[in-house]
């Protein structure tokens, strides 16, 4: 069994307000399917509730990624999380379900900020991620230096954080990467979203030089290729570019894990090997909800990850809870975890 907060997360706390849609709604506000947006005005949310039969859902990227290791790590605490939430009720309903999940959150509050919350917006199997970020959007470095908040950072051996907290506390990641550095740990981190490739650019490359494992999807990987002048390369080359990126450590090399939807995923791994693994093809009616699927993945690899296991078994796990998770509305998970 892993150690008691082997795991932390940081990122943006989020609760998702979770509809299948028309497409028109989509169309209306220049949404595209299978992406994500920060959004800072209210019309869409007003509309969502208002015309459609909605599900609340604890979201946030790394707060679900956090929550599937846990689960498949079974005990309590296992997985903590950092972020800033609003002094409201989506706040009490986000600490329910990660005490309902074994998750230790230490969050700070913001008092004259709501929760974030994210719009999920469902056309058939595709999903639009509008978020307003809010609270999350107010977490600092002062929570982080919190004497009791820092002796978790200590006492965790894997840090990861999605990168949407590029957007809200770069330099808090950057500590934490720093530290994880400077103590033989390892720091993981999520390209996240192809808007994240391309306008935060600078903090995601400086976060990176100290990241050890590197997460992201297709889109994001292309995304990231032509914003680092590598248009026309192969998404293998893509990885195998930002394996090489500067990095303090010279005895191995940074891992970089690409998913491509059904295709297979792509590792490249600490010696600078490439390797390919195919996922579960589920049958078309078993997908009830994407959303969550890249979260869901991240969170079996570092179930696995932080338990010592080799990479294929790490990648095994994360297609597997990937796999578990689109077959479900929202990154919600069945009472039992199968996984062996």
């Amino acid at each position: 069994m892993a150690s008691e907060g082997v795991l932390l997360g940081m990122g943006n706390p989020l609760l998702d307000i979770s509809a299948t849609v028309k497409p028109e709604l989509l169309t209306k506000y220049n949404l595209k399917a299978n992406d994500a947006i920060l959004y800072e005005k209210e019309d869409l949310f007003e509309e969502l509730l208002k015309d459609y039969k909605v599900e609340y859902i604890a979201g946030g990227a790394t707060q679900n990624s956090v929550r599937v290791a846990q689960w498949i790590l079974k005990g309590k605490n296992q997985a903590a999380y950092f972020g800033c939430v609003g002094n409201d009720t989506s706040s009490k309903i986000l600490e329910a379900c990660a005490d309902e999940a074994g998750v230790l959150v230490r969050y700070q509050t913001h008092a004259e900020h709501p929760t974030g919350r994210c719009a999920v917006l469902i056309t058939g199997q595709d999903r639009s991620l509008v978020t307003k970020l809010d609270a999350a959007n107010h977490y600092t470095e002062e929570h982080l230096n919190d004497p009791e908040n820092w002796k978790l950072v200590e006492n965790a051996k894997v840090f990861y954080s999605a990168g949407f907290f590029l957007t809200v506390s770069p330099g808090s990641m950057l500590k934490v990467a720093k530290h994880a550095n400077a103590t033989g740990k390892t720091y993981c981190m999520n390209l996240s979203a192809p808007f994240l490739c391309e306008f935060f650019k600078a903090p995601m490359l400086e976060v990176m030089e100290f990241a050890d494992i590197v997460f992201g999807n297709e889109d994001e990987a292309e995304t990231f290729g032509k914003a680092n002048g590598l248009e026309g390369k192969s998404r293998t080359e893509i990885a195998q570019h930002i394996s090489n990126l500067p990095y303090p450590n010279k005895q191995k090399k940074r891992v970089v894990v690409i998913t491509q939807g059904s295709d297979p995923v792509i590792v490249v791994d600490d010696t600078g090997a490439v390797t390919e693994h195919p996922v579960i093809a589920l049958p078309k009616e078993k997908i009830v909800d994407t959303n969550g699927a890249g979260d869901a993945f991240v969170g079996g690899f570092l179930a696995q990850y932080v338990l010592g296991k080799d990479m294929a078994t790490c990648v095994r796990c994360g297609i597997w809870a990937a796999t578990e998770i689109i077959q479900r509305s929202g990154c919600t998970f069945p009472p039992e975890m199968t996984f062996a």
